[in-house]
């Protein structure tokens, strides 16, 4: 952006775009379909996933008008800041270097004078060495049993990502071996029944905790890692307190202090670091440590590497075939240009069942702003209402209001080979009834179903209105080979990647993550005013009048 230009939105390429947008709300997708070669340009492919965008609500002309703009908004060098190391995330004078977590060793990466390359490494190698000796039984708890059970403890970007690779890769059979006999759990929330959850029908004489927080003083986590603790001193109430802690309670963190102080061994507090955003940590201990005490550390090396693979994709890849900037692209075509406000991720696939939940803060943590870099109010909305549910129970929940009420731009996502195929004699193999909808789907929300189709088919003229599609929903459809630990990695390493092209194109910070700040504050204070109601029986005071009667009203019920 030039020194004559407050926003993106005053360059001509952005003005080029409005008046398009214009032009294409007067077609529909039935017509722009009917155009092979459009159809045969809108797809793009990369280490075996191939991605058509060709139901979008586009021509040729609306991707050369996105490409303009992103080559005005300098993506190219912005993305090139990135996976250098500099320190792109300026509200907090930090890098952002996700990548840098699954780089291959001795790819040197210097920032402030350290090599990151070698920091990463050197953690991952420890929790290699750690994950095998407590998988081995070298490690045992403090009554000499063998520790099979991992409780995780964490919120936000701590628990999201790992739950989601967590129930994907649980979902392989092949990974079976891997993690028979074994136990992972995750304790999120401070709502006392997830910790009743998390710790159910458990021995806490195998059970290992994995503290997750990076300065240690999350509020809610460190409540749950103090009501763990509780929990192991008051079952081992035999053994000696020190030792209970220090075999049973590990940590992910760099508050060394800290960890020290709640009696975590320093040799068993795994590192990460500043230039490491919550919401983006799942590659780092965070997930690492967990995930490799479950599923052992080869396992989530793969993943490590298939991250990779799009990481170099994403680097490297011209604009116009590169698949982190084709899913940016349109996503901001579809919420700023053409107003939807919401958008669905829809993976025909169980096993995927968490990650819309995780994209969910990747995307609106990351992109929900208000300003620009430079602090510029916009003069448009950036992100969108991320939600979803697997295929095909979302066709059953909410797909109605997609079909015949507001216009929700979607992303189909499809796996080539099932994890647990079955195919009953007769029958149509399962996976394939699965996939019949992932195809049927997108093109019934482009086509639609006209009121002469409806007469064709019989309907009375009453029933005609409440039986036509008006069509025209715009869709992308994701096929992709597997769900195994490298294709995982390529998966979520391209949506954390779409997020950062949205951010580079619209001028703002997607790596800060202050509209969270406020609400933590307030909460303290009404943490102390319940502290001084029940325990000096002091009166609400210093809030409004509704929160007040809404405390007052707790208090008296609980």
């Amino acid at each position: 952006i030039t020194k004559t230009m407050a926003t993106i939105s005053d360059s001509p390429e952005w003005t080029a775009l409005v008046s398009h947008a214009t032009q294409i709300k007067e077609t529909h997708l039935r017509d722009l379909l009917s155009d092979q070669g459009r159809c045969d340009a809108m797809r793009a492919e990369s280490n075996g996933f191939l991605l058509d965008y060709s139901r979008q609500n586009a021509s040729l002309e609306t991707k050369e008008l996105l490409l303009a703009l992103a080559r005005a908004a300098k993506l190219d060098e912005k993305k090139a800041s990135m996976f250098a190391g500099e320190k792109i995330n300026k509200t907090e004078n930090r890098a952002v270097l996700h990548c840098a977590l699954r780089a291959p060793k001795n790819t040197p990466l210097i920032v402030d004078g350290v090599d990151c390359n070698a920091d990463v490494h050197r953690v991952l190698d420890s929790i290699n060495d750690f994950s095998q000796r407590v998988r081995s039984g070298e490690w045992l708890g403090c009554t000499g049993k063998k520790l099979t059970n991992v409780v995780a403890v964490g919120i936000g970007g701590s628990y999201l990502g790992p739950e989601f690779l967590y129930e994907t890769l649980n979902s392989d059979p092949t990974n079976s071996e891997k993690t028979e006999g074994r136990t992972l759990k995750f304790l999120a929330n401070v709502d006392p029944v997830d910790f009743a959850r998390a710790t159910r029908d458990l021995d806490p004489e195998a059970t290992l905790v994995v503290i997750v927080s990076k300065t240690f003083t999350t509020a809610e986590t460190m409540l749950n890692a103090r009501t763990m603790k509780n929990w192991l001193l008051s079952c081992m109430s035999s053994q000696d307190a020190d030792t209970v802690v220090r075999q049973h309670v590990v940590a992910c963190s760099s508050a060394i202090e800290k960890t020290s102080e709640f009696g975590i061994d320093p040799k068993n507090v795994f590192g990460f670091w500043d230039w490491v955003g919550g919401r983006f940590s799942v590659h780092s201990a965070v997930g690492m440590l967990p995930l490799s005490l479950h599923f052992g550390f080869s396992i989530m090396r793969s993943f490590l590497d298939g991250a990779h693979a799009m990481d170099t994709h994403f680097q490297n890849t011209p604009l116009e075939s590169n698949l982190p900037v084709l899913l940016g692209l349109f996503g901001l075509w579809n919420s700023t240009f053409l107003g939807h406000s919401s958008r669905a991720v829809l993976p025909y696939a169980q096993a995927l069942l968490r990650f819309p939940a995780h994209l969910q803060q990747v995307e609106m943590e990351s992109n929900g702003k208000r300003v620009n870099m430079e602090g510029v109010t916009l003069p448009f909305s950036t992100g969108e209402i991320v939600f979803g549910e697997p295929g095909t129970n979302g066709q059953h929940s909410f797909y109605q209001l997609m079909h015949q009420g507001s216009v929700v731009p979607a992303e189909f996502i499809g796996v080539c080979r099932s994890l647990r195929p079955i195919h009953l004699t007769g029958d149509v193999p399962s996976h394939d009834e699965l996939m019949s909808n992932f195809f049927a789907q997108p093109d019934a929300l482009a086509m639609g179903k006209t009121k002469e189709e409806c007469a064709a088919e019989g309907d009375s003229e009453e029933l005609q209105p409440h039986k036509v599609f008006p069509g025209n929903r715009p869709s992308m459809s994701l096929l992709i080979p597997s769900l195994d630990a490298f294709s995982l990695g390529q998966l979520l390493a391209l949506y954390e990647h779409r997020v950062a092209v949205e951010g580079f194109v619209w001028g703002i910070n997607s790596f800060d993550q202050w509209g969270v700040q406020l609400g933590k504050v307030l909460a303290s204070k009404a943490r102390d005013q319940l502290v001084a109601a029940r325990k000096d029986q002091k009166p609400v005071e210093g809030f409004n009048s509704s929160t007040s009667a809404l405390m007052n009203h707790y208090l008296s019920k609980s």
